[in-house]
Protein backbone atom coordinates (compact mmCIF):
# COMPACT_ATOMS: atom_id res chain seq x y z
CA UNK A 1 0.00 0.00 0.00
CA UNK A 2 1.32 3.45 -0.88
CA UNK A 3 0.28 6.91 0.34
CA UNK A 4 -2.31 7.37 -2.42
CA UNK A 5 -3.93 4.01 -1.63
CA UNK A 6 -3.91 4.89 2.07
CA UNK A 7 -5.58 8.23 1.29
CA UNK A 8 -8.21 6.45 -0.85
CA UNK A 9 -8.96 4.12 2.05
CA UNK A 10 -9.26 7.03 4.49
CA UNK A 11 -11.52 8.88 2.03
CA UNK A 12 -13.88 5.92 1.61
CA UNK A 13 -14.08 5.08 5.32
CA UNK A 14 -14.42 8.66 6.60
CA UNK A 15 -16.59 10.13 3.82
CA UNK A 16 -13.93 12.59 2.70
CA UNK A 17 -12.89 13.62 -0.76
CA UNK A 18 -9.67 12.06 -2.02
CA UNK A 19 -8.00 15.48 -1.83
CA UNK A 20 -9.02 15.98 1.81
CA UNK A 21 -7.87 12.49 2.72
CA UNK A 22 -4.52 12.98 0.92
CA UNK A 23 -3.97 16.24 2.82
CA UNK A 24 -4.78 14.47 6.10
CA UNK A 25 -2.37 11.61 5.40
CA UNK A 26 0.36 14.07 4.33
CA UNK A 27 -0.21 16.10 7.51
CA UNK A 28 0.19 13.01 9.71
CA UNK A 29 3.41 12.00 7.96
CA UNK A 30 4.79 15.56 8.21
CA UNK A 31 3.96 15.72 11.93
CA UNK A 32 5.85 12.45 12.54
CA UNK A 33 8.89 13.68 10.58
CA UNK A 34 8.86 17.09 12.31
CA UNK A 35 8.74 15.44 15.73
CA UNK A 36 11.57 13.07 14.76
CA UNK A 37 13.71 15.99 13.51
CA UNK A 38 13.42 17.45 16.99
CA UNK A 39 14.44 14.14 18.53
CA UNK A 40 10.98 13.43 19.97
CA UNK A 41 9.44 9.97 20.11
CA UNK A 42 6.00 9.63 18.51
CA UNK A 43 3.84 7.15 20.39
CA UNK A 44 0.55 5.99 18.88
CA UNK A 45 -1.18 3.78 21.48
CA UNK A 46 -2.38 0.52 19.97
CA UNK A 47 -0.22 1.04 16.87
CA UNK A 48 3.40 1.61 17.87
CA UNK A 49 6.25 4.07 18.40
CA UNK A 50 8.48 5.98 16.02
CA UNK A 51 11.81 6.96 17.53
CA UNK A 52 15.11 8.38 16.35
CA UNK A 53 18.23 6.27 16.76
CA UNK A 54 21.73 7.71 16.46
CA UNK A 55 24.07 5.53 14.45
CA UNK A 56 27.75 6.22 15.19
CA UNK A 57 30.40 6.57 12.48
CA UNK A 58 31.91 3.23 11.63
CA UNK A 59 34.13 1.43 9.18
CA UNK A 60 32.57 -0.70 6.46
CA UNK A 61 33.52 -2.48 3.28
CA UNK A 62 32.68 -1.74 -0.32
CA UNK A 63 30.88 -4.92 -1.44
CA UNK A 64 32.15 -4.60 -5.00
CA UNK A 65 35.84 -4.18 -4.20
CA UNK A 66 36.20 -5.24 -0.59
CA UNK A 67 38.01 -1.98 0.18
CA UNK A 68 37.43 -0.47 3.61
CA UNK A 69 35.56 2.82 3.79
CA UNK A 70 34.28 5.17 6.45
CA UNK A 71 30.53 5.33 7.00
CA UNK A 72 29.45 8.66 8.46
CA UNK A 73 27.36 8.95 11.62
CA UNK A 74 23.66 9.31 10.93
CA UNK A 75 20.22 9.38 12.48
CA UNK A 76 17.62 6.74 11.66
CA UNK A 77 13.87 6.66 12.27
CA UNK A 78 12.79 3.30 13.63
CA UNK A 79 9.34 1.89 14.27
CA UNK A 80 8.40 -0.53 17.03
CA UNK A 81 4.89 -1.99 16.65
CA UNK A 82 2.55 -2.18 19.63
CA UNK A 83 1.55 -5.54 21.07
CA UNK A 84 -1.91 -5.28 19.45
CA UNK A 85 -0.30 -4.91 16.00
CA UNK A 86 2.08 -7.84 16.62
CA UNK A 87 -0.85 -9.99 17.78
CA UNK A 88 -2.93 -9.03 14.70
CA UNK A 89 -0.05 -9.99 12.41
CA UNK A 90 0.36 -13.33 14.14
CA UNK A 91 -3.21 -14.59 14.03
CA UNK A 92 -4.74 -12.59 16.86
CA UNK A 93 -7.67 -10.20 16.65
Amino acid sequence: MNAAELADRVASERGLTKTEAKQTVDTVFKAIVDAAKGGAEVSLPGFGKFKVQNKPAREGRNPATGATMKIAASRKLSFAPAKAVKDALNGGK
